[in-house]
C-alpha cells in the first residue's frame, strides 16, 4: 500500500489499513490492485475438480500477487517518487509468505500464514503501546498528517487490539477448516472480501480519534469573490 496500512499484505495475508489522504485514484490502485490481481487468478484458475483445485488455484493467485505487489513497487517509485515502509513491508511479507506457499504448496499453511501476520504485527503495535512507542506513526506518518504522539498512541493500542481479533478469528477459521466444518473457498472469501470491508469500517471508527487528535484535513479552495 502506497501511504497505508492495507498494504500489509494484501490477498491471502492482507493486512488492512486507513485510505491514503493524497494521490486518491493511484493510492487506490495500488493497494487493491495487487488484491484484485490475485482474486482474478483465483475465480479463473478454481474451476478444476478434485480436493487440490482450490489451493492449486491459491497458489496460482499468490504468484500473480507476487508479480502484481511488485508493479505496485515500480509505479510507486515512478509516479509517486518513493517507496512507503507499509509498501516495502507489505512487499517483504508477500513475497516471503508467497514462496513459502508456493513451496509447502499446502491449504492448512495458507489458512494458518494470515493468522502469523496478524500475530506479528498485534505483538508489534501493543508492545509498542505498553513501551510509550507509537509504532503506527512510523509506518503512516507520511499519509497522516498533523496527529499528536498521544493520538499515535492510541491509533497504535486500537489497530493492534483489532489485529489481535483478526489473528483469533482467522484462527477459529483455520481450526473448523481442519475438522472440516468450514470450506477452504468460504475461507478465502470472508478472507479477501470481508476482513476488507470490517477494515473499512474499522478505519472511519478511528477517524473521530484522528479528527480530535491534529489530523490534518485538505483545505478548501477559497471561493470566488466577484
Amino acid at each position: 500500500m502506497s501511504d497505508t496500512l492495507d498494504q500489509l499484505p494484501t490477498g491471502p495475508e492482507a493486512v488492512p489499513a486507513p485510505p491514503p489522504a493524497k494521490h486518491g485514484w493511484l493510492n487506490f490502485a495500488i493497494d487493491f490492485g495487487p488484491l484484485l490481481v490475485f482474486f482474478a487468478v483465483f475465480k479463473l484458475t478454481s474451476g478444476g475438480e478434485g480436493a487440490f483445485a482450490a489451493t492449486t488455484a491459491a497458489i496460482k493467485g499468490t504468484v500473480a500477487f507476487m508479480v502484481a505487489i511488485v508493479a505496485a513497487m515500480i509505479v510507486s517509485k515512478w509516479k509517486l517518487g518513493k517507496i512507503s515502509p507499509m509498501l516495502w513491508l507489505s512487499s517483504i511479507l508477500v513475497i516471503g509468505f508467497g514462496a513459502l506457499t508456493v513451496y509447502f504448496h499446502d491449504e492448512s499453511f495458507i489458512v494458518l500464514k494470515p493468522t502469523i501476520i496478524y500475530a506479528a504485527f498485534a505483538i508489534l503495535l501493543l508492545g509498542g503501546y505498553f513501551a510509550g512507542k507509537p509504532m503506527l506513526k512510523y509506518l503512516l506518518q507520511s499519509a497522516l498528517e498533523g496527529i499528536t504522539d498521544k493520538g499515535w498512541m492510541l491509533l497504535s493500542r486500537n489497530w493492534g487490539l483489532y489485529f489481535a481479533a483478526l489473528g483469533i478469528a482467522n484462527h477459529i477459521m483455520y481450526v473448523l477448516i481442519q475438522r472440516g466444518q468450514f470450506s477452504f473457498d468460504t475461507w478465502l472469501t470472508v478472507k479477501v472480501w470481508g476482513i476488507t470491508a470490517l477494515s473499512f469500517l474499522f478505519t472511519l471508527t478511528q477517524l473521530p480519534v484522528m479528527l480530535k487528535h491534529g489530523l490534518a484535513m485538505p483545505e478548501e479552495p477559497a471561493a470566488d469573490k466577484s
